[in-house]
């Protein structure tokens, strides 16, 4: 009787690895953009940006927003980085809004603030990592996204 009890015990470890193995197949991956900057106060050496990005989940099920890192470059040049620990919660198939302080200094910012001024638009790229839980387990992702700022029409 025993040995039938462990068997069992085994045989069931074994189907639940190779369902959960499955099911994290099937995780699609969550979908960061850049929505929008905005200037939240500026300073004798710099200012400060709330940057808003938008985590779409393709999933059938909701995902729980652990962590998401973010650093932001203008025309390649870094503009500042941060880290957001605060939970968040993205429905399935839905987008949430996430909004970021991101702190910067005019020397940072001063070229690709000229060439906005004399061409109207600059590239950017936001990138980082996000953490989410799932009913399948945790999972750490990278995004990556490019971009061109255009102070006559916004993000394109």
């Amino acid at each position: 009787m025993r040995h039938i009890r462990l068997w069992s015990l085994g045989m069931l470890a074994i189907v639940l690895t190779g369902c959960g193995a499955l099911l994290k197949r099937d995780f699609k991956e969550p979908v960061v953009t850049f929505k929008e900057g905005r200037i939240t106060g500026l300073g004798v050496t710099g200012g400060s940006l709330e940057v808003v990005l938008d985590v779409y989940n393709p999933n059938g099920f909701r995902l729980d927003g652990t962590r998401l890192s973010y650093a932001i470059s203008v025309d390649s040049v870094k503009v500042g980085d941060g880290l957001y620990n605060t939970r968040f919660q993205v429905d399935k198939g839905q987008t949430s809004e996430i909004r970021l302080p991101l702190n910067f200094t005019y020397l940072g910012i001063g070229a690709a603030g000229r060439q906005l001024m004399q061409t109207g638009s600059v590239e950017y790229r936001v990138r980082g990592d996000l953490t989410v839980g799932t009913p399948l387990g945790d999972f750490t992702r990278p995004y990556d996204q490019r971009g061109r700022f255009s102070s006559l029409s916004g993000v394109r």
